[in-house]
Formats: structure tokens, C-alpha cells, sequence
């Protein structure tokens, strides 16, 4: 499906530039808490995943400002879209989001013990 395959292409990225497994784990967390409140859809599917990244690595890494621009080049290239649109998008998912950006272990762990189940 779109999403098992867009789910597969963060975690992808996220090995590309080093990011934790517990990060990719947040940012799956975000995404499925998106796709359950009916955030998404064909247009802004790609940008919701590549927000969902750059969130959970704002959030759980402690990157410097070189590495948050890796990051969104790489989003960039890989989803396909412009920075500029994932920039604002970014705002965007955070307000869908509550701002509830810092998650209770029971809903990071499932993801996070596949994730390192599977490398």
C-alpha cells in the first residue's frame, strides 16, 4: 500500500542520515496518528511522511544546524517535493499534532523493536 511503502522510504532515509531507530519510530508514530485522523491524502501524503522525519529528528536528535539541512536535502530528493512546502507543511502537521510531539513509550516501543528487529 502507499503508506507501508512510504513508511519503508522514511526509514530508508532516516538510515541514510543516521538517525536513531527510536527517531524513525516517532516519526511512524506521527504519521499513523495522521493517516488515523484522516489527514491524508493523495497530495500531501509525501509531505506529511518527509514532516513527520523532520519533526521526530528535531525532536528526539541533538543535530546541528549542517545536519537538519542533510536532513531536509535528502527529504527532498527523496519525496520529491520542494523544502520550501515542507517548511510550511511542517507547521501544519505539528498543529494536527497537537504539538504533542513527545510520545509515551508504549506507543514509540512496538515500532522500535521491528525497527530493530529487522537491521
Amino acid at each position: 500500500s502507499p503508506i507501508s511503502s512510504l513508511k519503508r522510504e522514511m526509514r530508508n532515509l532516516s538510515e541514510e542520515c543516521s538517525l536513531e531507530p527510536v527517531t524513525v519510530s516517532m516519526a511512524y508514530v506521527y504519521f499513523e496518528k495522521l493517516v488515523l485522523q484522516g489527514k491524508l491524502n493523495k497530495q500531501n501524503r509525501k509531505l506529511c511522511a518527509g514532516a513527520c522525519v523532520l519533526l521526530a529528528a528535531k525532536i528526539s536528535s541533538d543535530l546541528r544546524k549542517h545536519e537538519v539541512k542533510h536532513l531536509i536535502d535528502k527529504l527532498e530528493e527523496r519525496f520529491r517535493f520542494n523544502r520550501r512546502d515542507l517548511i510550511g507543511f511542517e507547521f501544519t502537521v505539528l498543529v494536527a499534532l497537537e504539538l504533542a510531539l513527545y510520545l509515551p513509550e508504549n506507543q514509540v516501543l512496538p515500532h522500535y523493536r521491528r525497527l530493530t528487529q529487522q537491521s
